[in-house]
């Protein structure tokens, strides 16, 4: 947001004091401001010249001779403005003067000499109008300093406007200057305000508000008789230094007062709106907004009509056929507050975000809506003092919020602050913020001033923020806090998750990425991957992320596609939140998985579903002290293979699934590439306890391998065989381990290398033959014989 220090001072007296300073305090102790500019200060030497004479020129249809009266000095120039004429008064730049960012030299402009430039208002920087040279309609001595007649000099600062979310009442200039005069320790000036009970005894202007819950006040009057069109230059300065366009006079002043007060308002043509209800449809219909835009209206949106007819969105824009025309002459002016979090959502649905909404959606005081009708009469008979009033200021008032009253002590105070701060100061500081404070000794109670009690000061601590941030945080004396400490225990979830992380990172070099938690529609439907019925986001920014995901797979899989190039071959991993429907109170079943995705052009589908699978292995092997053990499953999701996907199972209970990527799927995220991936849930491998660790003492004498080949069946697997010897307490056998296997289509089989060891002798063949020997003859038994 855009300040205006020449603004703020019309409500404080900042005369000698160091102005950047000063801002630098404000954003110590209020909101932090993002950058200083210094407007005018490449404006020199540029004074009010009245254009006596115009001449064609002979060789151009653009360009103009002109005589140029300064008062002390008649200038000639070339100017090639549409809009110059004899007798006009401009701003005239002398040669030596400063515009436009440049510097006036005499020098020749179509075969004549110029000395100097008539400027227009763009060339000045006081607003965007470039369509001819400015046309100064003051009654005003020629040679006057521009800067004498317009306040071009100004200091401008930008507020980050996060800083202000919780702030409504610093929306707007006066808020502002409130917080610079508790800063500067200078009196606040009122606002001048109209007297609007002088029309008391006139009709009122007929509101309904039919939903109380979102409209809070309306406040509303009419006005006829406007002959003014065009905004005062100072106003239409104003204006554009803080970054709005001048539109009309009507439409300036509204705005104007937004900028002043932080209160948006709206003037209905009075021919078009002479009437007021307030409510929502029952069904949807389309709305033309004021910027010629067709909008959907949902029934939750709230919207201002006449005689029932749609004539704006609340709190958010006006219609086009209700709005301020250049012969508009009469007005109805509208002051309100909303609901903000109606406003917000209304604004977000139809992805329109305005001056207007950015205010409601803060929870703006109810009690400045008559104030800002009162400074925009005001204002209003200053430049057009033949308008007329023909209502009564109507209100209707039907929502109020509380007054909140917070009682506390000086030790209250100094235990929060750890300095002391005296009861004189205390007073002084809250009175200055507009608090109602009364003191008793030690004792103080607060009254919260109406534009601080709507959702920024509720809880005495919020009073101790608001001494401390006047007085200055960098008043404080520094020192170091003396408090125990006391170690945090992680939970296994926690443990789990870093051990992962190190293991995908550190051992198998994979790449940890992080995404959003709902699914990309756009780049689903792009790769051939389903976005599956799942819980929906209402308020989603855009219709391309409404669903959640419920698995990580298709969010790693588009991230494969987008960096496709980065190298032949790498792995991703992200350890994040999908949600699996609901669950049976209603709420998101919100789950923690690990989802892995290995991306190759240089292996094999089956060398990387394999290379996964020991990855796997490694982490519940190096976590938990497990194995996993693998099912072949039917694919749920289309972006499976419809052979290659296995559940992954720990302690008897599936935990999640590894597959490699449907052959379109795959073909998608990059030719001649393989795909795998998988995902186990976190929360239930949390769950699963870690198996102790048995250490046995090493032989020092030489260890005995066996390796031996089986015929299998096609679904055989190693888990069938294992039952053969594991649990069978065979002398000297340590181990077995799968180290080949062999498909050709029409045979398959196994090699397992079995281990053999003792404590107390050097083996020999003839020690674990029998061994072997039973080994083999209970695998024959189960149908798995010996490769020849």
């Amino acid at each position: 947001m855009l300040l205006s220090m020449n603004w703020i001072k019309d409500f404080v007296d900042l005369e000698g004091l160091d102005l950047e300073e000063l801002i630098h305090r404000f954003t110590l102790s209020t909101a932090e401001v993002e950058d200083i500019i210094h407007k005018g200060e490449d404006v020199e030497n540029v004074v009010v010249a009245k254009i006596v004479s115009v001449e064609n020129h002979p060789d151009s249809k653009k360009l103009h001779l002109l005589k140029v009266d300064t008062g002390d000095k008649i200038w000639d120039v070339v100017c090639g403005a549409p809009n110059v004429r004899e007798g006009m008064l401009t701003a005239f730049a002398k040669e030596g003067g400063k515009a436009g960012g440049m510097t006036m030299e005499a020098r020749k402009v179509g075969g004549y000499m110029s000395y100097g430039m008539c400027c227009s208002e763009v060339e000045l920087g006081i607003s965007a109008d470039h369509s001819g040279i400015m046309d100064i309609t003051e009654d005003v001595a020629l040679g006057t300093d521009i800067k004498e007649l317009y306040p071009i000099d100004d200091i401008i600062f930008e507020v980050d406007n996060k800083s202000l979310t919780n702030r409504p009442d610093l929306w707007g200039h006066y808020g502002i200057a409130r917080e610079f005069a508790a800063l500067a320790d200078r009196p606040l000036k009122p606002h001048v305000l109209h007297d609007t009970k002088q029309y008391d005894n006139l009709e009122e202007v007929s509101i309904d508000i039919k939903d109380t819950e979102n409209a809070y006040r309306y406040s509303s009057i009419k006005v006829e008789n406007i002959k003014v069109n065009r905004s005062p230059m100072e106003m239409r300065i104003r204006l554009f230094y803080c970054g709005s366009r001048a539109i009309n006079f009507l439409a300036d002043l509204t705005n104007y007062i937004m900028l002043e007060l932080g209160q948006p308002m709206h003037a209905f043509d009075k021919r078009r709106v002479d009437k007021i209800e307030v409510q929502r449809f029952p069904e949807e219909f389309k709305f033309t907004t004021l910027d010629e835009v067709e909008r959907t209206i949902e029934p939750t949106m709230l919207m201002i009509t006449s005689n029932d007819k749609p004539v704006a969105v609340a709190g958010v824009m006006g219609g086009l056929d209700s709005s301020i025309f250049d012969d508009t002459e009469t007005l109805l002016l509208e002051s309100a507050t909303f609901n903000g979090v109606s406003i917000r959502k209304t604004s977000t649905k139809l992805g329109l975000r305005t001056d207007a909404s950015a205010r409601y959606e803060k929870m703006l005081d109810p009690e400045i809506t008559t104030v800002a009708i009162q400074r925009f009469l005001e204002l209003m008979f200053k430049v057009d003092p033949e308008a007329k009033v023909v209502s009564r200021l109507t209100d209707c008032y039907p929502t109020k919020y509380d007054t909140i009253k917070l009682d506390f002590d000086k030790r209250y105070v100094d235990r929060y602050t750890g300095i002391d701060i005296t009861n004189e100061r205390i007073v002084k500081t809250l009175t200055s913020l507009g608090f109602e404070v009364t003191n008793d000794g030690d004792n103080f109670s607060v009254i919260v001033p109406s534009w601080r009690a709507t959702k920024d000061v509720t809880i005495p601590a919020d009073i101790i923020e608001e001494i401390t941030r006047i007085y200055g945080y960098d008043n404080f004396k520094i020192e170091t806090t003396k408090a125990a400490l006391y170690p945090v225990e992680e939970s296994a979830g926690r443990n789990n998750d870093n051990q992962a992380k190190d293991i995908l990172v550190k051992k198998f070099k994979l790449h940890e990425v992080h995404s959003y938690i709902w699914c990309d529609s756009k780049k689903f439907e792009n790769l051939g991957m389903d976005v599956e019925d799942n819980v929906r986001v209402i308020n989603a920014m855009t219709v391309e992320h409404t669903v959640l995901r419920n698995s990580m797979v298709p969010t790693l899989v588009c991230m494969a596609h987008e960096n496709r190039g980065y190298a032949p071959s790498y792995g991703l991993f992200e350890i994040g939140r999908v949600v699996k429907g609901k669950r049976e109170n209603g709420e998101a079943n919100e789950r923690k998985t690990l989802g892995i995705l290995l991306f190759s052009q240089q292996k094999s589908e089956k060398e990387l579903f394999f290379e996964l699978r020991d990855i796997f292995a490694h982490l519940v092997s190096d976590i938990k002290h497990k194995s996993f053990t693998f099912e072949n499953i039917a694919p749920a999701h289309n972006w499976q293979h419809p052979k290659n996907t296995v559940a992954i199972m720990l302690d008897g209970k599936k935990i999640g699934e590894m597959a490699t990527a449907h052959p379109t799927v795959a073909s998608k995220v990059a030719k001649k590439a393989c795909v795998v991936f998988g995902e186990i849930d976190m929360d239930d491998f949390a769950e699963s306890k870690k198996a102790p660790i048995n250490y046995n003492e090493p032989s020092k004498y030489p260890s005995m391998d066996i390796d031996l080949s089986f015929v299998i069946g096609k679904d055989t697997k190693y888990s069938d065989l294992t039952t053969v010897w594991q649990g069978a307490d065979y002398e000297y056998l340590t181990g077995a381990s799968v180290v080949d296997n062999y498909d050709d289509g029409t045979v398959k089989s196994i090699s397992i290398r079995f281990y053999f060891s003792s404590k107390e002798k050097t083996l020999a063949r003839t020690d674990i033959q029998p061994v072997v020997d039973d080994i083999i003859a209970k695998l024959a038994d189960k149908g798995f014989n010996l490769k020849a």
